[in-house]
């Protein structure tokens, strides 16, 4: 292949776009969406991280600021737990916006996230948001279908194709120019959106740039350059082999439906009808059950932590809990605390299962569909897909239990056993020790590995693109 015919081919594709109105319309109506969706994203990142790192710090502030008392009504006061957005969501809003934020903790109890976006705004959100990434997924390559529907079909139509060949110039040389040309056309909006997103991530780290944030921004940028290549091959597949340039289009307007809309949706769907999730007062009910055949470490008279208290005096060689060397009561709660919480666990662990189930059902599809791959590694990397999302409940609840046992624990060696002399309260120097609750983020190799799937998917798709147009190269048709 001649590399000067290829830049030429391209060159050509160039000027026949920027000759279209079309061009010029939607590029004026992508960079003023690319402007609101920049700024309401910003705005959006900006003040609800002040609020929930505000709110954190008064909670903690709350906390600490509780007077001596007994530890384990300290336990009960408890905190909370607030998910700082990451960096990136600037660009991707994947789920943010539909799962909770903020998680009381307390002992003997997991309670659920709550205050999602969703839940306090009006309905038109569940539309969906303007993003910066939702025009990359879903407005540019519309409009990519639409610059190369007639590619080749309407040169072959015009005669222009068997003309170009007539003159020596390669099929392969045809085929790749075209394809390169439609691929820089589309460059034009990726690179606009990611200089702007690359400006919030210096922002962010104050003139600098974070790993993390660095790592997962080149991965969205590879990635996104891939996917428009996928994109820009099935183009010039379709355009190719369409006996009409009418008929291309039509065909890449129903393929857009199909990746974009169609597909995705009925697959969510047929993963709901599958694999059905309990309702919230099942599993509450479920749980509930479970923990009253534990026994309840508060009454004095459960049989089995009257089996546990037997067992106890038994070991330490005395008649009275009394005169046991620890707080009786504390080494009871913490017991109780350790059972509730593999219990909670244990059913969290199955529904968790469940929804992983459903996610495959369309995560699999990213072998039929390249739009799948692209949306669940644009909010893996962008730290707002489902995984995020649990990663934050799982460090609330490992923070939690920390915090319930410390109590505990603070219990059985401060506070002495009834009928001993002593003090029912400690001070609240205890509670200031303990550190407040941070989020850190899901580390680049685990979002690799929950995304490896993806990655395949998507490489996948590149490689037959490029099988796909080396085939064409060999089987173009003049007339």
């Amino acid at each position: 292949m001649r590399k000067n015919v290829i830049y030429l081919l391209a060159g050509q594709l160039w000027k026949d776009a920027f000759r279209s109105k079309v061009m010029l319309i939607a590029s004026v109506l992508i960079g003023v969406l690319l402007f609101f969706s920049a700024y309401s994203g910003w705005e959006n990142y900006h003040d609800q991280n002040d609020t929930r790192g505000s709110m954190q710090h008064e909670v903690q502030e709350s906390w600490e600021n509780n007077p001596d008392k007994h530890p384990h009504r300290m336990a009960h006061y408890g905190s909370f737990a607030f998910r700082v957005k990451h960096i990136l969501s600037v660009f991707d809003l994947g789920m943010e916006n539909f799962v909770g934020n903020a998680v009381f903790l307390e002992a003997h109890k997991q309670n659920t996230v709550n205050f999602s976006e969703a839940s306090m705004s009006t309905g038109l959100l569940r539309f969906g948001e303007v993003s910066m990434a939702m025009l990359l997924k879903i407005i540019v390559p519309l409009l990519i279908f639409y610059l190369g529907f007639n590619t080749i079909a309407q040169e072959r139509e015009n005669g222009t194709l068997k003309l170009l060949i007539g003159q020596g110039i390669g099929r392969k040389e045809i085929v790749f120019g075209k394809w390169l040309g439609l691929w820089s056309l589309s460059m034009i909006f990726l690179m606009a959106v990611f200089l702007v997103l690359l400006f919030f991530v210096v922002l962010k780290s104050h003139g600098g740039l974070s790993g993390d944030s660095l790592y997962r921004y080149l991965v969205l940028l590879v990635s996104y350059l891939l996917f428009f290549a996928i994109l820009c091959a099935i183009t010039i597949l379709v355009s190719a082999f369409s006996k009409t340039a009418k008929g291309a289009l039509i065909k890449l307007l129903g393929i857009w439906l199909l990746f974009v809309i169609i597909v995705p949706k009925s697959l969510q769907a047929m993963g709901y009808y599958l694999y059905p999730t309990p309702s919230k007062i099942e599993m509450e009910t479920a749980v509930e059950h479970d923990l009253i055949e534990l026994g309840d470490s508060h009454n004095p008279d459960d049989p089995h932590f009257k089996a546990l208290k037997d067992s106890v005096l038994l070991a330490n060689k005395v008649d009275d809990v009394a005169d046991l060397p620890f707080n009786y009561g504390g080494f009871v709660m913490a017991k109780g605390e350790a059972l509730s919480a593999a219990v909670y666990q244990k059913h969290q662990r199955q529904l968790y299962w469940v929804y992983g189930k459903q996610n495959n059902v369309e995560r699999y599809s990213a072998f039929v569909n390249p739009y799948t791959a692209i949306k669940n590694l644009s909010m893996a990397f962008s730290g707002t897909d489902f995984q995020s999302f649990l990663h934050f409940k799982g460090q609330a609840e490992v923070y939690r239990y920390k915090l319930a046992q410390e109590m505990n624990r603070l219990q059985m060696d401060l506070i002495p056993n009834k009928g001993k002399a002593g003090p029912d309260t400690i001070s609240s120097d205890y509670w200031k020790s303990f550190p407040p609750f941070e989020y850190d983020s899901l580390s680049i190799p685990e979002v690799f590995k929950n995304e490896l799937t993806s990655l395949m998917a998507l490489l996948l798709w590149g490689i037959l693109a490029i099988f796909g147009l080396l085939r064409l190269s060999s089987n173009l048709k003049a007339i």
